[in-house]
C-alpha cells in the first residue's frame, strides 16, 4: 500500500505493520519516547484520507480524534493513505544541537599539569638492507631494530605483514612506525614524511552525540560535530533500549545506529578540513554504561536485572575496525571506565574535567540529563549514585514535553494578578511544546503565584480561565492558537515532581551515607547540556537543587566530551580516569532502606520540611505579606 505524505513523499507500507514501523523503514522518524508502545502519545499524525485500523488511542483527547489525529504506533493501514505529520511529531536526525560551553581545553590540560601524550607513539628506524651475510627475513629485521630500542613483544597483524616487504623497500629501509603502548603496530611510513596526526573524542549520550576532532600534535580542537542520538527512534531512555536490544533482538540494530551517527559526524568534519580517515589514529569514547555496551555490541540485559551487573567496567583497548569506525583500522579506541550499571564513563569523564577529585574542598557533581547521576567527595574519597529520575526533562511522559529545539518554551514568568504567562520560546516562533528548563520555570512560577499548592495540585478557587478541566484532569494553558495548545496537567506536574524528588533524595541520602550536611558542600558542579540552561533560583524553588548560596554553583557544560578530550591527549589523564573509577564507592539507591523516605519527603514543593529551603520559605512569607496588604488596600 502507498502512504502519501502531505510533503509530497510517497512511502510503501504493509497491512500488518504499524505506520510508525512503515515510516521508520522508509527513513521517516517520529518522536516515540516509549518505543512504540502507545504510552507516550508523541507519535501523533493526521489521517487526511484512507481507512486504517486503530488498536489504541492512548492519551489522545476527543478533539484530537475528531480532527483525524491518531498515534502512528497504534495505527495500521488498510488501504492507500494520505498522511500529515505535525512538526512536533518529527524526529529530525542529523540536526545540529546547541552545545554547552566547554571552556579553554588547552588551559584545562595545563591546569592538570598533564603533558600531551597520545595513545599512539612514533619511532623512526633506519634498517640495514639485507645482504648475503645478513639475510634474515624482513619481519625479523624489523623486530631486531625494535629490540635494539628496547621495544620487545610487538604484535604484527596480518595486514601489516602482508605489505611489509614492499613498504621497507619502497621507503629505502628508513621507516617511521606508529605503535601503541600495548605494542600494536598502527602504521608504517617513510621516515622523511611528517605525518598529520588526529584523534576523535566522542560523547555518546542517551539523547545526543558529540564528536571533537583534535590535533594530537598540539592539542588544538579543530572542529565539533553534534547530533541527536538516532537510537531515540527506539525509545528515549536506557531501559527502553535495553528491552529493545534484548527482548526484540535489536542489539546489532542499535549498535549500527550509533556507529553510523558517529561516522556521519566524523566524515563531515574530515571532509571539511580535508583530512584522510587513515590520519585518525586514536579515538576516545565516553558514555553511560548502557550506551558504551551497545556501542561495543555487548549484551546489556543484566544491567537492568538485580544484582545489576554489567559485562565490563574497564574495557579492553580494542581497535577502530572492531567498532566499525571510519578511522585508521588499527587505531586504538579507549573507552572511559564505568562504575556500575547506572554510573558510567560519562561520569568518570565529568569528574576528571571538574577536577573535584584533586581538591580538598567537598564538591557535589550533578549530571542532569536523560539520566541523573551524582558524585560527592574530594581528593580523599568519592561516593556516587544514579537517580532513576527518568527522561521527563527531555519531554518524555509530559503531555506537551519536548527537547530544547525550535518552538520549545524555555522560560516562563506568570503575572501575579492576571496569571497570564510570559513565555520565552526557542527560535522566537510559536510554541509547539515545553522543554526541561521551561518545565522548571513553569512549576516554580505556578507555586510562587499560588496557582498550585505544595503538592502540585491546582488552586480551584483561582479566578483565571487558564485553569480548566482537560482530558487528564485539571490543566494550565500556557499557549493556545487555532491549531495548537500547550498545557501542563496535574499528571505532568506529578511526573516532574517525581523526577526532581529522585534527584534531591539521591543527593540527600549520599550526604547522610558519608555523615555530612548540605552546609558542608563547598562547590556544586552542574554538567550536561540541559543543566547549562537551568535557572538556579527556579530549580531551588522546585526543590531539585539544594538551598545553598548561589555562588557555590558552577556550570561546566558538556563535561563528558571534555573528559574524553583530556584522555585522548594525555597518558597521565587516561590513567587518572582509571584511578577515579577505581576509588568511587557506588551506592545502589534502589535497595537502600532510606531512599524511599527521602524520596517521599521530596515529593512536595520544594520539600516536606521547609527548614531545608530557608530562602524559599522567606520568599513565600514575603509574598503572603504582600498579598495581605493588597487585600487591605482593595
Amino acid at each position: 500500500m502507498d502512504i502519501k505524505l502531505t510533503t509530497g513523499t510517497t512511502l510503501q507500507s504493509y497491512k500488518d505493520e504499524s505506520l510508525l514501523e512503515a515510516f521508520k523503514k522508509n527513513g521517516v522518524y517520529l518522536v516515540s519516547s516509549c518505543g512504540g508502545k502507545g504510552i507516550c502519545g508523541k507519535c501523533r499524525i493526521r489521517i487526511i484520507k484512507g481507512k486504517t485500523k486503530v488498536v489504541s488511542t492512548g492519551k489522545l483527547e476527543p478533539h484530537d480524534l475528531n480532527s483525524g489525529i491518531t498515534l502512528a504506533c497504534q495505527t495500521f493501514p488498510e488501504e492507500n493513505l494520505v498522511v500529515d505529520i505535525p512538526k512536533e511529531s518529527r524526529l529530525v536526525i542529523g540536526e545540529k544541537i546547541v552545545l554547552s560551553k566547554s571552556g579553554d581545553l588547552l588551559d584545562l590540560i595545563n591546569s592538570l599539569n598533564a603533558s600531551i601524550s597520545p595513545m599512539v607513539r612514533q619511532i623512526t628506524l633506519i634498517l640495514p638492507p639485507p645482504s648475503i651475510e645478513d639475510n634474515i627475513s624482513d619481519l625479523e629485521r624489523l623486530k631486531r631494530s625494535l629490540e635494539e630500542k628496547d621495544l620487545i613483544g610487538m604484535r604484527f597483524v596480518h595486514e601489516f605483514v602482508s605489505s611489509l616487504a614492499n613498504s621497507l623497500r619502497d621507503y629505502d629501509w628508513k621507516v617511521t612506525l606508529g605503535y601503541t603502548v600495548g605494542h600494536d603496530i598502527v602504521y608504517v611510513l617513510p621516515a622523511y614524511i611528517k605525518k598529520e596526526r588526529y584523534g576523535l573524542a566522542v560523547d555518546i549520550g542517551t539523547t545526543t552525540i558529540v564528536v571533537y576532532l583534535v590535533n594530537l600534535l598540539n592539542g588544538l580542537l579543530i572542529d565539533v560535530g553534534s547530533t541527536y542520538n538516532s537510537q531515540m527512534r527506539y525509545g528515549d531512555d536506557v531501559i527502553t533500549r535495553i528491552v529493545y536490544a534484548t527482548e526484540s533482538g535489536g542489539l546489532n540494530e542499535l549498535r549500527d545506529t550509533v556507529v553510523t551517527d558517529i561516522n556521519d559526524l566524523s566524515s563531515t568534519l574530515l571532509e571539511r578540513h580535508q583530512i584522510k580517515k587513515e590520519d585518525i589514529e586514536s579515538v576516545v569514547i565516553a558514555g553511560n554504561t548502557t550506551m558504551t555496551h551497545i556501542f561495543w555490541g555487548l549484551n546489556p540485559a543484566y544491567i537492568r536485572e538485580e544484582p545489576y551487573v554489567p559485562t565490563v567496567n574497564f574495557f579492553p583497548r580494542w581497535m577502530a575496525e572492531t567498532a566499525n569506525l571510519r578511522a585508521n583500522p588499527r587505531a586504538p579506541v579507549f573507552s572511559l571506565p564505568c562504575i556500575a550499571s547506572y554510573v558510567g564513563g560519562d561520569i568518570v569523564a565529568g569528574v576528571l574535567a571538574s577536577k573535584m577529585h584533586r581538591k580538598e574542598e567537598i564538591a557535589l557533581f550533578m549530571d542532569i540529563g536523560t539520566n541523573g547521576e551524582i558524585v560527592i567527595g574530594n581528593k580523599e574519597w568519592l561516593v556516587t549514585a544514579a537517580c532513576s529520575a527518568g527522561p521527563c526533562f527531555e519531554g518524555s511522559g509530559i503531555r506537551h514535553g519536548m527537547r530544547a529545539t525550535e518552538g520549545a518554551i524555555e522560560s516562563v514568568n506568570i503575572d501575579p494578578v492576571t496569571f497570564e504567562p510570559k513565555l520565552g520560546v526557542i527560535g522566537g516562533v510559536n510554541a509547539i511544546g515545553i522543554c526541561g528548563s521551561g518545565m522548571i520555570d513553569a512549576i516554580a512560577e505556578m507555586f510562587l503565584k499560588g496557582v498550585i499548592d505544595q503538592k502540585g495540585k491546582f488552586n480551584k478557587e483561582l479566578q483565571t480561565e487558564r485553569i480548566r478541566e482537560g482530558f487528564d484532569g485539571l490543566e494550565f494553558i500556557f499557549f493556545k492558537n487555532n491549531t495548537r495548545k500547550i498545557v501542563l496537567t496535574e499528571v505532568d506536574i506529578e511526573n516532574i515532581l517525581r523526577a526532581k524528588a529522585a534527584i534531591y533524595a539521591g543527593v540527600s541520602l549520599l550526604l547522610k551515607e558519608v555523615g555530612i550536611g548540605f552546609d558542608a558542600i563547598d562547590r556544586v558542579y552542574i554538567a550536561g547540556g540541559f543543566g547549562n540552561y537551568i535557572d538556579i533560583d527556579k530549580a531551588i524553588i522546585l526543590g531539585m537543587l539544594p538551598d545553598i548560596p548561589k555562588e557555590k554553583f558552577s556550570f561546566i557544560g558538556n563535561a563528558c566530551v571534555t573528559g574524553a578530550y583530556l584522555c585522548l591527549l594525555s597518558k597521565e589523564l587516561r590513567q587518572e580516569a582509571g584511578v577515579i573509577a577505581s576509588k568511587m564507592t557506588y551506592i545502589e539507591l534502589s535497595v537502600s532502606r532510606g531512599f524511599m523516605e527521602e524520596y517521599m519527603s521530596a515529593l512536595f514543593l520544594p520539600h516536606t520540611h521547609m527548614r531545608l529551603f530557608p530562602s524559599v520559605k522567606k520568599m513565600l512569607s514575603h509574598k503572603n505579606l504582600l498579598k495581605a496588604r493588597f487585600k487591605e488596600q482593595t
